[in-house]
């Protein structure tokens, strides 16, 4: 059998395996893009804040949503700043977990995680987890 053909049935294989995860991981894409916006909003006007006390060199990056790096059935974003970084990974099996702040090249951790439902517990965290970061990472 070819090298094309081979991966061309590996990749069926694996695709029906995947399949029946599909919708949950849709699930996990949404809770994660409305959790980004949240994120987004934050920090344009933690930016904001900064610029508007002088420091507009405060620049924090905030990283697209992708497949996660280490979980085929997950999805995340980060936050960095220089080797700062802080991880957010929404999971297909109905948790959310906020990894950091730790920096790059270092092991990640320490990781909090939540029920997909606890959007008011998830809210409360993200912003101790934001200002960790933050203050972590704009230290001199």
């Amino acid at each position: 059998m070819s090298l094309e053909a081979r991966l061309e049935e590996l990749g069926r294989s694996l695709g029906e395996r995947e399949a029946a995860h599909a919708e949950a991981l849709e699930v996990a894409r949404a809770v994660a893009r409305r959790l980004r916006d949240s994120v987004e909003s934050a920090l344009e006007r933690f930016h904001a804040g900064a610029a508007k006390a002088g420091a507009d060199h405060l620049k924090i990056e905030l990283g697209p949503l992708r497949l996660d790096e280490k979980h085929v059935r997950a999805v995340e974003f980060d936050v960095t700043r220089g080797r700062h970084r802080a991880i957010f990974t929404v999971k297909s099996r109905g948790d959310v977990t906020l990894v950091g702040p730790f920096h790059k090249g270092k092991t990640e951790g320490p990781c909090r995680s939540f029920p997909i439902e606890a959007v008011d517990e998830i809210e409360n965290a993200l912003g101790d987890f934001l200002t960790r970061f933050l203050e972590e990472a704009t230290s001199p």
